[in-house]
């Protein structure tokens, strides 16, 4: 475990070449999926940005109109 903290590209090859030789292909599946889904929650969080930033704005709009009425 401490080459794998100790940084480096090779040393994250080595460790997934020996993760497949020891655990087979599947771990490779997991890998992919979970990057899948760190995808799709920076996705979706860029989306929920936007539509916080949007409504903040319709909320700044409407206090100003009512204070002016």
């Amino acid at each position: 475990m401490r080459r794998w903290m100790s940084g480096g590209q090779s040393m994250t090859s080595d460790l997934i070449l020996r993760l497949v030789s020891e655990h087979g292909p599947w771990v490779l599946l997991v890998f992919y999926l979970l990057y899948r889904d760190h995808q799709k929650d920076d996705a979706t969080r860029g989306v929920l940005d936007k539509n916080t930033t949007a409504l903040v704005e319709m909320a700044t709009l409407i206090r100003e109109r009512l204070r002016r009425d």
